[in-house]
């Protein structure tokens, strides 16, 4: 039951973490690989939350010309253009980036709003959230 709970959690705050809320999902990877969990389960389970959590910004960016002027909604105008000028640039490569801080939630909601193909925002963000979890494990595992 607690590896149930522990694996649920990381899960659940590696979700939140893609989103727009402010969730610390390394240091939840970093406390449970501390305490002797599987680095490979905990990465399977953290890069499919935070994927998941990715999703749901790209569905975001799908309805934003319904709902991206309301005063509810999480991204401020000037993030999105921000973002949006960022992925004309450089296209879908700049989902590679997805696994940033600050950049990396508006440009997966940009992916959608451009009507990226789920197929191809799939295969980038997971390259790079895959990656970046994949690298808090190595320098965790280097260090303890």
């Amino acid at each position: 039951m607690d590896d149930l709970i522990a694996y649920g959690g990381l899960f659940l705050f590696s979700l939140a973490a893609a989103t727009i809320l402010p969730f610390p999902s390394e240091t939840a990877l970093v406390g449970l690989l501390l305490a002797n969990y599987s680095p490979w389960l905990l990465l399977a389970v953290a890069s499919a939350g935070n994927v998941l959590g990715a999703i749901v910004n790209w569905l975001v960016g799908r309805a934003i010309d319904r709902y991206g002027t309301s005063r509810w909604f999480p991204q401020g105008r000037r993030t999105l253009e921000r973002a949006r000028a960022w992925y004309h640039r450089y296209g879908r490569w700049s989902l590679l980036l997805s696994w940033a801080p600050v950049i990396g939630d508006p440009l997966t909601i940009v992916a959608g709003l451009l009507r990226e193909r789920l197929e191809v925002f799939l295969l980038f963000v997971t390259i790079a959230k895959v990656g970046r979890y994949a690298v808090v494990i190595a320098v965790t595992r280097w260090f303890s």
